[in-house]
């Protein structure tokens, strides 16, 4: 497994199928907010649905593919391998969330607008990630390049942990400075536009200008994101598609987690926790396990430490001011994160059961008989029965 199952050089047709059809789902999202309007809860819960839909599918698409020219156990390692790359970089991805909401808020970007400026950063993500991921494709053949990432995940994870939220300004950022030096910036939002002619001198808007702050702070989070995904799987392949998923669902789910990103507060200390994870099992249990430690088990254990953030975050919330609730949207409002925290231990149940650890804390037959991808399924369904609950159960905040 050290070597690519699918180098480029063999199956470059099966990147270039894949960035087709990256191509039509954008196209298809471009179609269904072509219209300047904010994007309601009800649709960012739909699409946050549909693009963790297509994931698992391509999943399975990828084991089919696999198995039919690697034998079976192959084809469910690399499988495994794509859903933890993948929930990896859509928990690390959340990070990002906490930034895009400071820069929107900054800059005061109205809601309209926003679904414009994320469908551009997302184009921008992939071709960036797509360098970082080529480039990294041709180091990790060297183990001493695993252990330095291994290394660097560590160190990364420790200081996310331990720093304090620091106040974003966008002014400092050297790139906005360089930006606003030589080129002339309006003063005023023109609609949705990017580039605005003034008195015959071509402009940029104050739009683009967060559009390249964005840009520049995914290509920092890819820094960190990118080695993590390596440290769960090693082919090429896989390693971009869950990206390319991951940024994919980035902007829906912004929309459905923005109102609540405040509460999710010990977040940040669970993705810090599993980028020491990550680096511990790159630089010191892979060697451990004879070359791979179990993906399975990886899996399980990055999925229940997201749920135990999630939950942690719900059961012990930050003391915040709210308005009062009328007493008919009362019961709503105490039923509907309830029965979310229940979907969320479903998963984290089924996530554990299906990895490897649930069946040896609690055997029970009759899920064993479903198989580990029927449970994969399941709690995946659940996971996103909880985002949903849990994300429309708190009221949205103006800036």
């Amino acid at each position: 497994m050290n070597l690519p199952l699918f180098p480029f050089a063999d199956y470059w047709w099966l990147y270039l199928a894949f960035t087709g059809l990256v191509v039509v789902l954008l196209a298809i999202d471009l179609t269904f907010h072509r219209q300047e309007r904010p994007i309601s809860f009800r649709n960012a819960a739909t699409w946050t649905a549909v693009w963790i839909s297509l994931a698992l599918a391509f999943s399975y698409a990828l084991y089919l593919f696999t198995a039919a020219h690697y034998p079976p156990n192959v084809a469910r390692q690399l499988s495994l391998e794509f859903l933890a790359g993948y929930v990896v970089e859509e928990s690390l991805s959340v990070d990002n969330m906490f930034v895009f909401v400071l820069v929107f808020r900054y800059f005061a970007v109205p809601l309209r607008y926003q679904h414009k400026v994320l469908f551009y950063g997302v184009l921008g993500a992939m071709v960036f990630r797509g360098a970082f991921i080529a480039a990294g494709s041709a180091l990790v053949r060297f183990e001493w390049v695993m252990i330095l990432f291994g290394v660097f995940l560590i160190v990364t994870g420790i200081r996310m942990a331990v720093q304090k939220e620091q106040q974003l300004n966008p002014d400092d950022s050297l790139v906005i400075r360089w930006v606003r030096r030589f080129f002339p910036v309006t003063g005023e939002l023109h609609g949705s536009r990017l580039l605005v002619t003034v008195n015959g001198i071509r402009h940029i808007t104050p739009l683009m200008v967060v559009l390249l702050f964005l840009e520049t702070t995914d290509l920092l989070f890819a820094v960190d994101s990118v080695p993590a995904v390596f440290g769960v799987t090693r082919e090429p392949f896989v390693v971009y598609t869950s990206n390319v998923f991951a940024v994919l669902g980035l902007r829906a789910m912004f929309f459905l987690l923005a109102g609540a990103m405040d509460r999710f507060y010990v977040l940040r200390h669970g993705l810090a926790l599993v980028l020491v994870f990550v680096g511990l099992k790159m630089v010191w249990l892979d060697h451990l396990y004879g070359g791979r430690f179990p993906i399975g088990v990886s899996l399980g254990i990055i999925s229940a430490v997201i749920a135990a953030s999630i939950l942690l975050s719900l059961a012990f919330p930050k003391a915040v001011e709210r308005a009062p609730a009328p007493p008919s949207m009362a019961a709503g409002r105490v039923v509907r994160p309830a029965v979310g925290l229940v979907f969320l231990l479903l998963s984290a149940i089924g996530f554990l059961y299906a990895a490897g650890p649930g069946q040896r804390l609690l055997p029970l037959p009759a899920l064993d008989n479903l198989g580990a991808g029927t449970l994969y399924w399941a709690a995946a369904c659940n996971l996103v029965c909880a985002v949903v609950l849990l994300g429309g159960a708190w009221p949205r905040t103006k800036a």
